[in-house]
């Protein structure tokens, strides 16, 4: 729900000019990233406050994912919805973030386990 919520409702216009060339892509990004972050934090804050680095992994992880997904030299460059190629680039930036959260979801069960 978490991503859902960041990544669609939460996501503005601004934020999606992300996908921008050049350097003039980061300040969007990193708004649509410090998103997932704070809501990443909210949740470990709720379960267990020790692990609140876990945001910043969480920040790290989207920003490097969303770059390769969105770059126009990268994985960007496959913008046509009509080829396959777009749809893997988009199956491959959403299993990252999936197994990303996995790993979180992971840390802090493991964590509280113990």
């Amino acid at each position: 729900m978490k991503h859902f919520l960041a990544d669609f409702p939460l996501q503005t216009r601004y934020m999606l000019k992300k996908t921008k060339s050049g350097w003039d892509f980061v300040p969007p990004l990193a708004l649509h990233c410090f998103v997932h972050s704070a809501m990443t934090l909210a949740i470990v804050l709720y379960m267990e406050p020790s692990l609140w680095w876990l945001s910043l992994v969480d920040f790290v992880s989207h920003f490097l994912m969303d770059r390769v997904k969105a770059g126009p030299r990268y994985l960007g460059r496959y913008s046509d919805m009509t080829r396959t190629p777009f749809w893997v680039a988009l199956g491959f930036d959403q299993m990252f973030h999936h197994l990303t959260h996995m790993w979180i979801v992971w840390v802090i069960v493991t964590r509280l386990s113990t």
